[in-house]
């Protein structure tokens, strides 16, 4: 899932092009979650697609870690990462916040 899908294209008054602000659900700890050790090279991107089979997914498992760095998509080599595995109530929740 595109997660910029749900956000209105607005325009300021000089006629430029924006996106609205995306809103993210909270990820609370679910006894289903998975936790993995990093290795060098990982990614958000390739972790999503190996546990979702989809690399667009890869903000779920960067805003469930909130400790780590948001403006990367590369987790530090040898950090404890979650990796949550409730996607569609997840899911649901990110596009109820995100309606237009």
């Amino acid at each position: 899932m595109d997660r910029y899908l749900n956000s209105k294209t607005l325009r300021t008054e000089e006629g430029k092009r924006y996106k609205s602000i995306t809103r993210y659900p909270k990820i609370p700890l679910s006894e289903s979650d998975i936790y993995i050790y990093t290795d060098e090279g990982d990614r958000f991107d390739t972790l999503a697609q190996e546990y979702y089979k989809d690399s667009r997914l890869w903000w779920v498992i960067s805003i469930a870690n909130e400790t780590l760095e948001q403006n990367s998509y590369y987790p530090p080599t040898g950090m404890q990462v979650r990796i949550p595995q409730n996607i569609s109530s997840i899911m649901s929740e990110f596009e109820e916040l995100n309606k237009r």
